[in-house]
């Protein structure tokens, strides 16, 4: 008997669900530093035409795939292409992302809901900046302690995929995404009120030529096809849980637009803090972990602000943490005989195992000579493997199949969900056939360090 497939119950649903994937823990440091150290305004425009150009033409690609075969990743492409000559592997690259991702980002996920319990008992009282640095060097360098958190936070995040598509993602999405955006919100509106704020405004905002080079257009490339949660599997897997009446296409604009809004309230509630301390911006968890607490406890009511930032830190690893084990778990339940429940219980265990070497890579307690073999510890290794090569192949393969082996009839019938939508249509299909994975080609020759593009446009060797 075949099971019938369960599907959002709303489409606001299904868009706080998508927003919350692609808001990641990212968000609240990467985002922010990247504009300001590339050109500031310039970049933020840049970023916003490569959104328009690759990201939002491959979500809907992503999308489009899932609902018209009504099935995750891997039977998607096979529904599409029965004779398997090898495009599969683009759906088998984005669930190795998936699962790579989620057995990291839980350990990091994990250090967030180690500083709500450290914030509320208020771990920086009359601590110097060094200290509250060799906190976190003391907790990251805790194997068992990581662990700990890895456990919880990846318990959690099955927890809620455990429980079904609305039941589970999209009623914890809901919940989860409005409590992110207020608690955001409410920050946002204290930064205005810090020195520091007008400083931060032009740092993120005034477009700054000088810092802007060639490679920072690709880092805007780069960014805009990170935000979205492309290259994953994951909004094949959600596209698949879409009704036929939904527009992909205004989905995946308001997606968009809701990423952008977000990713600017962070940077403007994040740097108004460092600023008003006249303190320089860093990348990264030496930012989140290292620098805020200690800020934090400079400001009047500190305890409130830090023990709400890094509730706001963890929701927003959950929303993205979901459809990373959504992901496998849908893959491995339609692939194999086990059911949806018992895949998802599965995966967890498997992602809490793999994630071991991450929640020991600072302490060594696990594969203790890879830094010196591989150059970085487990965790860095693993999400450079995923950030340069995977996701981005993902992605060029997906492009390619949507784009030249899916008939055109199909695509129309499935983008068409409202009237007068033909000219977008064709523009958008142009896009992913010949723009996106030009522009693809571009990132991985960057990232990788194949091509040198600031050498090769100012013509320095």
């Amino acid at each position: 008997m075949t099971q019938v497939r369960e599907h959002w119950g709303s489409k606001l649903g299904f868009m706080m669900a998508a927003i919350g994937s692609a808001i990641g823990l990212g968000i609240l440091w990467k985002f922010p530093y990247v504009v300001g150290e590339n050109g500031g305004g310039l970049f933020l425009l840049c970023y916003l035409v490569c959104l328009i150009l690759i990201a939002i033409p491959i979500f809907i690609a992503e999308l489009i795939l899932g609902r018209s075969a009504q099935k995750a990743a891997v039977s998607a492409f096979a529904y599409h292409e029965p004779k398997q000559t090898g495009w599969q592997i683009g759906a088998w690259l984005g669930v190795a992302s998936s699962f790579l991702i989620m057995s990291y980002y839980s350990v990091i996920g994990g250090y967030g809901l180690s500083y709500i319990l450290m914030s509320i008992n208020g771990f920086y009282n009359g601590l110097s900046s060094s200290e509250v640095v060799a906190v976190y060097d003391k907790l990251s360098g805790s194997g068992p302690i990581s662990t700990f958190w890895h456990f919880i936070f990846t318990a959690i995040t099955a927890g809620i995929v455990y429980s079904g598509v609305r039941k589970g993602i999209e009623f914890w999405s809901k919940i989860m995404v409005k409590i992110f955006l207020l608690l955001l919100f409410a920050l946002f509106l204290y930064s205005t009120t810090l020195s520091g704020f007008k400083e931060a405004f032009h740092f993120i905002i005034y477009p700054n030529v000088a810092s802007f080079k060639a490679s920072s257009a690709l880092q805007a490339l780069g960014l805009a096809f990170f935000t979205m949660s492309l290259g994953q599997g994951v909004m094949i897997s959600y596209g698949s849980y879409m009704k036929k009446s939904d527009n992909v296409a205004q989905v995946a604009s308001i997606v968009a637009i809701s990423i952008i809004i977000v990713a600017a309230l962070a940077a403007l509630t994040i740097f108004p803090i460092v600023f008003s301390f006249g303190l320089k911006a860093n990348s990264g968890p030496g930012l989140i972990f290292k620098t805020l607490p200690y800020l934090f406890a400079q400001l009047p009511g500190s305890m409130v602000l830090s023990t709400l930032f890094f509730v706001l830190f963890v929701f927003t690893g959950l929303t993205s943490a979901v459809p990373l084990i959504e992901v496998v778990a849908g893959n491995m339940a339609e692939l194999t005989s086990l059911s949806k429940k018992k895949s998802v219980i599965l995966v967890g265990c498997l992602t809490f195992l793999f994630g071991l070497p991450s929640a020991y890579s600072v302490s060594g307690g696990l594969f203790e000579q890879w830094p010196a073999i591989f150059s970085e510890d487990f965790l860095l290794t693993m999400d450079g493997l995923v950030s340069v090569w995977l996701i981005p192949l993902a992605g060029l393969v997906t492009a390619l199949f949507v784009g030249w082996k899916i008939k055109r009839e199909v695509l129309f019938e499935e983008f068409n969900s409202a009237k007068g939508m033909k000219t977008y249509f064709l523009i958008w299909r142009f896009g992913l056939r010949y723009i996106v994975p030009i522009l693809i080609l571009c990132i991985i020759a960057h990232s990788s360090g194949l091509v040198d593009f600031d050498q090769l446009f100012t013509g320095k060797m």
